[in-house]
């Protein structure tokens, strides 16, 4: 939420209106960031009177697992969650950024309209 309120304070400052896509963090890791489903239920009309910020949608990045079949749940999840707060907000709530090079295919059949597949385009990242 602090992020947000900074981010709204700078695009008030500047005088835009940024969308932006808030992040959930389904699986509770702590190397992510953003908000548990928990968390973003209970802010989302605080977010959504912010002047300057126009909540386009939502992102997940699920845990690094072997099969892209395993990340379905999460995938499925954050596309249930936005259908209820699309549903108690009134809303769109268009887009749903998930789903990366091993796993944009399932993402895509659970609603993705965003998929990052940098790696499956570029290779994968140089270690440093």
């Amino acid at each position: 939420m602090r992020l947000a309120e900074a981010v709204d304070r700078v695009a008030g400052e500047l005088g835009l209106r940024p969308r932006v896509y808030l992040q959930v963090n389904l699986a509770g890791e702590t190397t992510k960031g953003g908000f548990s489903a928990d968390g973003l239920r209970g802010e989302i009309e605080r977010i959504l009177r912010l002047a300057h910020l126009e909540v386009a949608g939502f992102m997940c990045m699920p845990p690094p697992l072997p099969a892209a079949e395993e990340v379905r749940p999460w995938f499925r999840d954050l596309r249930l969650l936005r259908d209820e707060l699309r549903d108690r907000t009134g809303r769109p709530f268009s887009g749903l950024s998930m789903g990366m090079s091993h796993d944009f295919e399932v993402a895509i059949e659970e609603g993705a309209t965003i998929v990052r597949i940098g790696s499956a385009i570029f290779g994968p990242r140089p270690t440093v």
